[in-house]
């Protein structure tokens, strides 16, 4: 098709085996072993959190769903998923070796501007990850203090993250092809494009600025939720692959906005709007926890927002193949 480009048509998947309809016993029953399996892994060794574990689990979930389909329309999603996958890799990947490269952390920057965003309401010389510390955290604000109720709220939708995403995409490859390829491609497009700005502007965030002088008390305390039911996050192939000074934006609000956005385009129920509570949480989480500063989520929505703009476009400029636009 003239415009297509190589990787839009390895993206593309190929015609599915038609699957014969799933007999409801058969479900159940299935579902109900894939929850049980989950819920001792979570128990045992943690809510699964880095891209293999979650694209195998999310497989082992649709496997269930369609349980009485032939293998080779559940070998279809190996066969879509393999490339999306190995790019979520190479983006962790190179992630963690931003912070390698020698350039200059930017540290003071986002203070400021944070401090001018109080100065708007009155109050000065401080940052609104401190304000809500000093009135949320407790006295004194340690990441081992005792939860309160919105600390495991907090906490719940920080984990969110690592999962939501990908969870999306799993269910649009069982409902509707197209809307799985229109989607991985802006869920792709957004890390990739953080992933520039990590490598160009690596920036402290609230927590390491306070370590290191530049800012006062401020705690990391995004996982003190779970402190007390005993639940955490496990990452069975990634594990040690981060960069801590890879906070400008927020990926963690830009994605939160990404799927508010899309949501809004795609769906028709006026409760759609409900949906941009989940960015609005994310980005009150992660500033109460000392994770990202004001500027950080405003500019993940900037991101968020020119993804869905430069698909949108894109895709009316390209329009799918006529086999692309049916439902799975």
């Amino acid at each position: 098709m003239t415009g297509t480009t190589g990787t839009d048509t390895v993206l593309q998947p190929m015609a599915s085996p038609e699957k014969p309809e799933t007999r409801r016993p058969a479900r159940i029953a299935a579902m109900s072993a894939y929850a049980v399996a989950l819920a001792l892994w979570t128990e045992l060794l943690g809510l699964p959190n880095d891209t293999v574990q979650i694209f195998l689990w999310l497989w082992l979930g649709t496997i269930a769903w369609n349980v009485d389909a032939p293998w080779r329309y559940h070998l279809g999603f190996l066969r879509d998923w393999w490339l999306p996958v190995l790019g979520l890799i190479v983006y962790f990947y190179s992630r963690g070796l931003t912070d390698e490269l020698g350039l200059p952390v930017h540290v003071t920057m986002p203070i400021h501007a944070d401090e001018w965003l109080m100065g708007l309401l009155g109050v000065h010389d401080t940052t609104p990850t401190q304000q809500l510390q000093a009135a949320w955290c407790g006295e004194p604000c340690l990441k081992t203090s005792e939860p309160r109720w919105y600390d495991v709220f907090f906490t719940t939708v920080y984990a969110s993250h690592f999962l939501a995403g990908l969870t999306i995409a799993a269910v649009l490859w069982v409902r509707n092809r197209a809307a799985w390829v229109q989607w991985m491609r802006r869920y792709l497009l957004i890390n990739y494009g953080a992933l520039v700005i990590y490598i160009v502007y690596p920036m402290a965030p609230p927590w390491m600025a306070s370590e290191e002088g530049f800012l006062g008390p401020v705690t990391r305390i995004s996982s003190r939720g779970w402190h007390d039911i005993g639940l955490g996050r496990f990452d069975l192939v990634l594990q040690g692959v981060g960069n801590p000074v890879a906070a400008m934006p927020s990926l963690h609000a830009g994605i939160t906005f990404l799927i508010a956005g899309y949501a809004v385009q795609k769906m028709r129920s006026p409760w759609r709007w409900m949906l941009l509570l989940y960015p609005l949480a994310m980005c009150v989480t992660l500033v109460y926890s000392g994770e990202h500063y004001v500027v950080d989520v405003l500019a993940g929505g900037a991101l968020a927002g020119v993804v869905l703009a430069g698909s949108s476009w894109w895709e009316r400029r390209h329009p799918p193949r006529p086999a692309m636009s049916t439902t799975a």
